[in-house]
């Protein structure tokens, strides 16, 4: 277990590194245009998509559904390689309308109704105010377990580590994101961060990946030999039917990139360029490849360290 303060120290790095890198993104915007990077900029700010609660319920599935994780990510990759024409319209539409959120943008395919835009919001607000509270709930959970907190469930408020997050999250969005008004403005800021997580997400599978395959066991082969021995995954695996669960999760995951707020928001608002989306349109499934593919590792993972989670 690690110290409370050493994590909390840590968590503040981290955050300053955030802030940084946004009030750079501003900066630069500002000055001297989009970079020439700005398409991979684009394409990993995607990756918002992967949040705390994809890798709670994608682990909570491998070691309880076997391969029906997958339809998460099976979802986003379907929609950019066999819908990307439907993507392309949504831009190209919010581009001529100066859509700035998913309600703006319902309400502007009725004539700009203002009655359908503010019920558009409320409906997006109810559906968004539980997972943000799933989202801390996550980050405060993580943070008990790192510290071997004896009860998470009756945490004081100033003590909950969910409150300080919600927190520096409410001063991050007004600095920039809502600080400035402008229908046209994109904030870069914000896209920069978002990218940057993004490839902390993914160096920090790798390093685990890494760590368990080689660090834990000695290669890939002595993992999965050893998953043979728990019955329970072979169960999962050999009777993995993939019926309709699985693909109503599949059509839930396809609908999320275009329907999420912060994902419609991410992939339609902050488009700039065609550049951005046509690169995005391969750039963002390989990364979701690439975390699937570590994800793959999860049920052996999680049947062989945690057994008892099966």
């Amino acid at each position: 277990m690690f110290h409370g303060g050493l994590l909390v120290a840590v968590s503040l790095l981290y955050i300053a590194v955030l802030f940084g890198i946004a009030w750079y993104g501003d900066r630069r915007a500002r000055t001297h245009g989009a970079t020439r990077r700005r398409p991979i900029i684009y394409s990993l700010a995607l990756a918002i998509y992967c949040t705390s609660w994809t890798f709670y319920g994608a682990v909570g599935q491998a070691a309880t559904a076997g391969w029906s994780f997958a339809s998460i990510f099976v979802g986003p990759i379907l929609t950019f390689l066999l819908f990307w024409p439907v993507l392309a319209k949504m831009i190209r539409v919010a581009k001529h309308q100066n859509v700035t959120s998913i309600a703006d943008f319902i309400a502007s395919r009725y004539g700009k109704t203002q009655s359908l835009a503010a019920f558009a919001s409320l409906v997006a607000l109810v559906g968004t105010l539980p997972y943000i509270a799933l989202q801390l709930k996550a980050v405060s959970t993580t943070f008990s377990v790192l510290t071997d907190a004896t009860d998470v469930t009756h945490t004081p408020l100033f003590g909950d580590t969910a409150f300080y997050v919600a927190i520096v999250m409410a001063i991050f969005a007004i600095l920039f994101g809502t600080r400035h008004t402008d229908a046209t403005e994109h904030h870069e800021g914000l896209i920069h961060a978002v990218a940057f997580e993004s490839l902390v997400k993914l160096l920090a599978f790798v390093v685990l990946g890494a760590f368990v395959t080689w660090g834990m066991f000695d290669g890939l082969g002595e993992l999965m030999g050893h998953a043979e021995s728990q019955l329970e995954l072979q169960r999962q695996l050999a009777n993995q039917d993939f019926g309709q669960s699985f693909w109503a999760q599949t059509l839930l995951a396809m609908l999320a990139i275009l329907c999420l707020p912060r994902q419609f928001h991410v992939a339609v608002v902050e488009n700039i360029h065609p550049d951005d989306a046509t690169k995005a349109r391969w750039l963002f499934p390989l990364y979701l490849l690439a975390i699937a593919f570590l994800w793959c590792r999860l049920p052996p993972l999680v049947c062989c360290c945690f057994p008892k989670a099966a």
